[in-house]
C-alpha cells in the first residue's frame, strides 16, 4: 500500500496566500516600526508618525508601480522578441529612449511636463505627485523588466520552439505553452532584484514634493539641523523594508517550486 502524495495546491493560490501575508507582516513591521520610533530620542521620537507614513507611501509606490511595471515589460519584452517590425520597433524605441534617460529626468517630465502635452491633444487629466511618481517609476522598471524577459525567452533552445511548431503549435500556443515557462525559470530572480532597486529608486520622488520616506528626514533635518541622527533613521528604514521585501520575495520563488531554482 503506497502513502498519499501530499496535497499540492495550485501556484496562483500559494502566490496569493503568501501575499496576503506579506501584507500583515509589513502592517506589523510598521506598527513595530513606529513603536520604536516614537520611542527614540529627539528628534525622532516626537516625528515618528512622520517616518511611518513615509515608509508606508515608499512601500505602496513600490508596490504599485511593481505590478504595473511588471505588466509594462511583459508586454515590451514579447514585442521585443516579435517579428514583426511593427511590434518590435516601437518596443525596441521604449527601451531605448528609458534606458538612455535618467530617472529623476523621467520623474520631473511625468509631473510638470506631461500634463501640459496631454492638455494640448484635448485631455485635461491632472496628475498628483503620487501618480506622477507611478508612472514614471512603472514606466522605468518597465523597460528594464522588458530586456530580463527578452533574454530569458532567447536563452530557451531554438530546437525547442520549432519542435513545438513543428508538431502544429501555433506561434501563441508555442510561446505559451513552451517558451515562456521556462523562461519564467531564468527571469525571476532578476525580476526581483528590480523590484527591491525600485523600492530604493522610489526615492527620487522626492524631487516633485511626494511625501515618502526620504523627503519625511529631509524635513526634519531642515527643522532640526541634525542631519546625522535622521539621516541614520531613514537609512535604517530602507534597509529594514528592502530586508523583509527580499525575504518575501525569495520564499514566494521557493513556494511555488519553480523549475531549476
Amino acid at each position: 500500500m503506497t502513502a498519499a502524495s501530499p496535497r499540492r495546491f495550485p501556484a496562483p493560490l500559494v502566490a496569493l496566500f503568501w501575499v496576503a501575508v506579506g501584507v500583515v507582516t509589513f502592517y506589523l513591521l510598521f506598527w513595530l516600526v513606529s513603536l520604536v520610533l516614537s520611542r527614540a530620542p529627539e528628534p525622532i521620537g516626537s516625528r515618528a508618525n512622520l517616518f511611518v507614513e513615509g515608509a508606508r507611501i515608499t512601500l505602496l509606490l513600490t508596490l504599485v508601480s511593481g505590478v504595473i511595471g511588471l505588466i509594462v515589460g511583459m508586454l515590451v519584452g514579447l514585442a521585443r522578441t516579435s517579428g514583426t517590425w511593427f511590434l518590435r520597433g516601437p518596443a525596441s524605441f521604449f527601451v531605448w529612449i528609458i534606458r538612455g534617460t535618467p530617472l529623476l529626468v523621467q520623474i520631473l517630465f511625468v509631473y510638470n511636463a506631461l500634463p501640459i502635452l496631454l492638455q494640448q491633444v484635448g485631455v485635461g487629466a491632472q496628475l498628483n505627485e503620487f501618480w506622477s511618481a507611478v508612472i514614471a517609476l512603472s514606466l522605468n522598471v518597465g523597460a528594464y523588466n522588458a530586456e530580463v524577459i527578452r533574454a530569458g525567452i532567447l536563452a530557451v533552445p531554438r530546437g525547442q520552439t520549432e519542435a513545438a511548431r513543428s508538431l502544429g503549435l501555433s506561434g501563441g500556443a508555442t510561446m505559451t505553452t513552451v517558451v515562456l515557462p521556462q523562461a519564467l525559470r531564468i527571469v525571476v530572480p532578476p525580476l526581483v532584484n528590480n523590484v527591491v532597486a525600485l523600492l530604493k529608486d522610489s526615492s527620487l520622488a522626492s524631487s516633485i514634493a511626494l511625501l515618502e520616506l526620504t523627503l519625511a528626514g529631509s524635513r526634519v533635518s531642515s527643522e532640526t539641523f541634525l542631519p546625522v541622527p535622521v539621516l541614520t533613521t531613514v537609512a535604517a528604514v530602507y534597509l529594514l523594508l528592502t530586508t523583509v521585501l527580499t525575504f518575501f520575495t525569495d520564499l514566494l520563488e521557493r513556494r511555488l517550486k519553480l523549475p531549476g531554482r
